[in-house]
């Protein structure tokens, strides 16, 4: 046993002391402050600087993103506006040419209206005229076959003024 803790003994005097810092944590620690230093001091800024222009860039756009959307929501509405007075408007021309359409339909029945009792006036006193005109010319000839066929009937000539019983 003996052997063994004099075994310890030098085994802890080879140790250091863990309490204590070693040269080589104090040196890593300093360089790990510079590097720190060196990236807090000049990469950081820039980095920033970069990331507040893109999220200003980034609100501009959001901005006149929402500008747009209002511009774009006020031209809809004037379009549907404007769309509904000019339906509206239509509506008033399809009317009025309606009204003009009959009235124009009824101007022009009535033309026809009078056209059509002119012409059967006109054909009227013309087939009371033709009439007359035939009536006229067919009696000398109707009286005269009428006396042929009584003569022919009868068996005597039967005179154009006179009777015979």
């Amino acid at each position: 046993m003996l052997g063994t803790s004099a075994l310890f003994l030098a085994q802890e005097e080879e140790r250091p002391n863990f309490l204590l810092p070693n040269a080589t944590i104090i040196v890593e620690s300093i360089i790990i402050a510079v590097v720190l230093f060196v990236i807090w001091r000049f990469v950081v800024p820039p980095v920033r600087k970069a990331m507040a222009d893109r999220r200003d860039m980034v609100q501009r756009q959001i901005d006149e993103s929402k500008k747009a959307d209002e511009k774009f929501a006020a031209a809809e509405q004037r379009h549907r506006e404007a769309l509904a007075e000019a339906r509206a408007e239509a509506g008033k021309i399809r009317d009025t040419a309606r009204a003009e359409g009959q009235k124009n339909l009824d101007e022009l029945r009535g033309e026809a209206s009078a056209e059509v009792a002119r012409v059967r006036r006109e054909g009227d006193e013309q087939l009371a005229g033709q009439r007359e005109r035939v009536v006229g010319d067919l009696e000398p000839q109707v009286a005269e076959l009428a006396r042929a066929l009584a003569s022919r009937i009868v068996g005597e000539n039967v005179a154009a003024g006179g009777r015979k019983r």
